[in-house]
């Protein structure tokens, strides 16, 4: 009978291997073509991989396990035919009951997995209630709280007698183990890689935010009416750092050996805060873009990263990163390194400060800026000239829509 091998695809650039997270399909069903079959992780996104025939589904590599690229895991029978669907044929589906059911054994998924290993339960000791009698998370907890809590003793009168109160231990400590996420793992890998190769400086400025505030204040409704999209401050900083990179293009380039090599073109990265990690995905071509076309590829990009729908194209390459910790109140910081990318800005919270303008003492609400490059190829320099550039940018933000 023929066989379609259904193998780990191409995830992107400089990526060979990934987590199958879990299998959408069990094993033995019938699918069809670009019906969703499994769930790929990888260190940059997670993606959802389709049947590219149709036929019955042969699992070859269960859940949880590390998979490279063209790997085969499963396999379709082809010449299996979808089973049909006769009138009357079906048989009707048993009545409920409050017994629990049996245990049945079922793959356990990886959070069910850990849960087990945790409560010392093994397969055969668990009921799954997932298709194909899979094990889910749910169905280890409630296996684990029964075995904690054993059927209550009668007494002589039959009476159920009370149950003994668990011991309270004073102080008691506990801890727990867990696998880092592939995304995880690889941002802790790309940490690590840019400390170690990089010889990275930050150097630091502010901004005066007066001149955004009142530009928000004044055009955001009309500017949201007309464009379906809010006047942000990332669309600023954005079209801010691109206009730095025009004037310091080395800032833009990036080092491959003992090679520079200089990009004419302005790909930024802005960094996402997600359940599972860092993600930077990537807006293309910035310099041709207005402030609205910025903000709503922001969004959309930041959007699909939060709901696990990135794709691996919209994380790869960048010439330059912007990442906002004041989105969680950060006052200071020295961001790290992006390798290939030889500078990277950080954004920090806004405050109100007292400042001196004209000899006078004024309140201003003002940003840190922080700017990370490495010393291998941008000179102290060009650095501080390059943040004083970001930041008569982002204080005359009309200077950027006027092109002066």
């Amino acid at each position: 009978m023929p066989l379609e091998e259904v193998v780990v695809p191409r995830a992107g650039e400089s990526i060979s291997e990934g987590t199958l997270n879990r299998w959408m399909k069990p094993d033995g069903a019938y699918v069809k073509v670009d019906e969703p079959l499994f769930e790929l992780g990888t260190d940059k996104a997670t993606q959802e991989v389709a049947a590219t025939v149709a036929g019955v589904l042969k699992i070859l590599v269960a859940e949880g396990q590390t998979v490279q690229v063209g790997a085969v895991v499963a396999k379709i029978d082809t010449d299996a035919k979808a089973p049909a669907a006769t009138a009357g044929s079906a048989k009707p589906a048993p009545a409920a009951t409050a017994s629990t059911p049996a245990p049945t054994g079922g793959t356990p998924s990886p959070a069910a997995s850990r849960v087990m290993a945790e409560a010392g339960l093994k397969p055969g000791d668990v009921a799954g209630t997932g298709p194909g009698g899979r094990i889910l998370k749910e169905d280890a907890v409630a296996a684990t709280t029964a075995k904690a809590s054993p059927a209550p003793a009668t007494s002589g009168n039959g009476k159920a007698a009370e149950p003994a109160k668990p011991a309270v231990v004073a102080g008691a400590r506990s801890s727990r183990r867990e696998a880092m996420s592939q995304v995880r793992k690889r941002i802790a890998s790309r940490l690590l890689e840019s400390q170690n190769t990089t010889a990275t400086l930050t150097t630091f400025n502010e901004a005066d935010m007066t001149a955004i505030q009142e530009l928000r204040a004044k055009y955001n409704e009309k500017f949201e009416k007309k464009h379906g999209a809010k006047l942000g401050f990332m669309s600023v900083f954005v079209k801010a750092a691109v206009e730095a990179l025009k004037s310091f293009p080395l800032v833009n380039a990036k080092i491959d050996g003992t090679d520079i090599v200089h990009q004419d073109f302005y790909d930024i990265g802005v960094a996402v805060s997600t359940e599972k990690g860092l993600m930077v995905p990537i807006v293309r071509d910035a310099d041709r873009m207005g402030f609205a076309d910025i903000e709503k590829k922001i969004g959309e990009l930041a959007k699909k990263a939060r709901d696990g729908k990135i794709a691996f194209t919209d994380l790869e390459g960048g010439t330059f990163t912007i990442t906002n910790g004041g989105l969680f109140g950060s006052m200071m910081s020295t961001p790290i390194l992006n390798p290939p990318q030889v500078a990277i800005l950080g954004m920090h919270s806004i405050q109100k400060r007292a400042i001196v303008i004209n000899d006078q003492i004024v309140i201003r609400p003002m940003m840190y800026l922080a700017l990370s490059y490495d010393h291998r190829l941008i000179d102290g320099r060009d650095a501080v000239q390059f943040l004083v550039r970001i930041k008569e940018c982002v204080e005359n933000p009309e200077r950027m829509l006027l092109e002066v």
